[in-house]
């Protein structure tokens, strides 16, 4: 079912839900109306019948007659009885009565009381007049109270359903109201593909806070995503087609060429190194592509060992001095925790070694083997490893870009790479739920921090 009609069918619902409690509380208010009201009217024929009863002079007793008959407004079936009390539970029965017992034992002790049956109201009183108590009984039809009632019933059960029909209407227009803007969503989201991603949402007017606001917002900054991520993609196959297919062309151009004619030994050495060289770097190159795409997968099928952090940067440190055997890279433990278990971290260790060791040896690279400083700390919380030296610094500029692959900067371009490192190093660290922090400042350095938070133990 659409929503449209749930929206719909569900107003309906409730509006009739709410008409017939209303409906119930005002037939419930007006019948209990004109029961007081009719009740009350009995209450004054009681009060003048006592008066005629205890009159001694004619003339009086004529008169409550008169006002009687000609002031009040006429009963249906009217009838009045005088019974003469005996005692407090006795007193003078009248066949023609047909009352239950509990009507008189409260009005003989409350001093009044009313029943009513088959729409015939029955009120007693007791009067007290010179020691000789009376109970007063009146009784009468309330059939134009019946009429009323009956009448009012049908006024609120045709309103009732005018009403239902009324909120049928509207229930429709609110669900227009409510699903057109998202029905507009859906059409203009149905629109965009990938060759037109650069399209956007228009955002409502009316209130800029409001959920459908909300949701435009939210498919806006997925398709800034998405673009994004198109165009990284794009940029990304772009820079590996040109990057890998140098070194081919090169290689199969130095080996055109040596193929031409027979040549000295000393120029087939030298073709050979050129083609060494070339494929050393296509080599290199392909591995860290297939690294980088290694690090797409679900980071927790590669989760395999528990490090402890501090042998791990040890064991970077020793790979990079045969690498650097020049370098000046100094680890700091002076933060050490006391309880040692913080310094363990589920992880796929070559892989963090490879991120830790990338971030490190950029380190180095780009300051000219000028000092590196490793540092550790961990608490309950993280741990974190900070890498700081002293190079040439990232401009502003570059820092947006850092993680693109194949990206390098203007001053970076100098040094030999791929724009690699640092975002498979992200990946990595990523993956291991880790955030990567790199704070700049052109000609004074980089700082590095690489933070892991700590997992729970149970």
């Amino acid at each position: 079912m659409q929503i449209r009609k749930k929206i719909t069918i569900t107003y309906v619902a409730l509006s009739g839900v709410s008409t017939l409690l209303l409906c119930i509380v005002v037939l419930f208010l007006f019948k209990r109306n004109n029961e007081y009201y009719f009740i009350k009217r009995l209450e004054d024929r009681a009060k003048i019948i006592a008066s005629i009863h205890y009159q001694n002079d004619p003339e009086k007793a004529r008169y409550y007659r008169q006002l009687k008959d000609n002031g009040l407004e006429e009963l249906i079936d009217e009838k009045d009885f005088v019974l003469k009390v005996n005692g407090p539970t006795s007193f003078e029965y009248n066949t023609a009565l047909h009352l239950p017992p509990d009507f008189y034992r409260d009005a003989m002790q409350n001093g009044s009381g009313w029943v009513e049956d088959d729409n015939h109201y029955f009120y007693a009183q007791v009067f007290n007049e010179g020691g000789v108590k009376y109970m007063i009984i009146v009784t009468a039809q309330d059939r134009r109270g019946n009429t009323t009632t009956l009448y009012i019933t049908r006024i609120l059960i045709a309103g009732g359903l005018a009403f239902l029909l009324l909120a049928f209407f509207f229930g429709r227009f609110l669900a227009r109201r409510v699903i057109n803007p998202v029905s507009r969503i859906t059409a203009e989201v149905k629109r965009i593909s990938a060759s037109n991603l650069h399209n956007r949402l228009p955002v409502p007017d009316a209130d800029p806070h409001d959920e459908i606001s909300d949701l435009t917002s939210t498919f806006n900054d997925m398709l800034d995503r998405l673009q994004t991520s198109f165009e990284i993609q794009a940029n990304f196959i772009n820079n590996a087609s040109h990057e890998l297919k140098t070194p081919i062309t090169t290689i199969i151009a130095e080996s055109e060429i040596a193929l031409l004619k027979e040549r000295s030994p000393e120029e087939y050495e030298e073709v050979l190194n050129n083609i060494q060289r070339q494929a050393t770097r296509l080599a290199n190159l392909t591995e860290s592509l297939l690294k980088l795409t290694q690090t797409g997968y679900d980071g927790n099928k590669q989760v395999q060992d528990v490090v402890r952090m501090d042998e791990l940067l040890m064991d970077v440190k020793c790979e990079l001095d045969k690498l650097y055997p020049e370098n000046r890279i100094t680890i700091k433990l002076n933060d050490m925790p006391d309880d040692t278990d913080l310094l363990n971290l589920p992880c796929n260790r070559p892989l963090l070694e490879l991120a830790v060791s990338n971030i490190i040896s950029n380190g180095v690279k780009y300051s000219d083997n000028d000092e590196v400083f490793v540092s550790l700390s961990a608490n309950k919380s993280s741990i974190k490893i900070t890498i700081a030296d002293i190079g040439i610094g990232i401009p502003p500029e570059d820092i947006p870009y850092l993680y693109e692959p194949f990206f390098r900067g203007k001053k970076a371009s100098r040094y030999n790479g791929y724009g690699l490192g640092l975002p498979l190093a992200m990946k990595i660290i990523r993956m291991h739920n880790g955030e990567l922090v790199i704070q700049s400042e052109p000609e004074k350095g980089t700082v590095v921090n690489i933070i892991f938070k700590q997992h729970s133990k149970v």
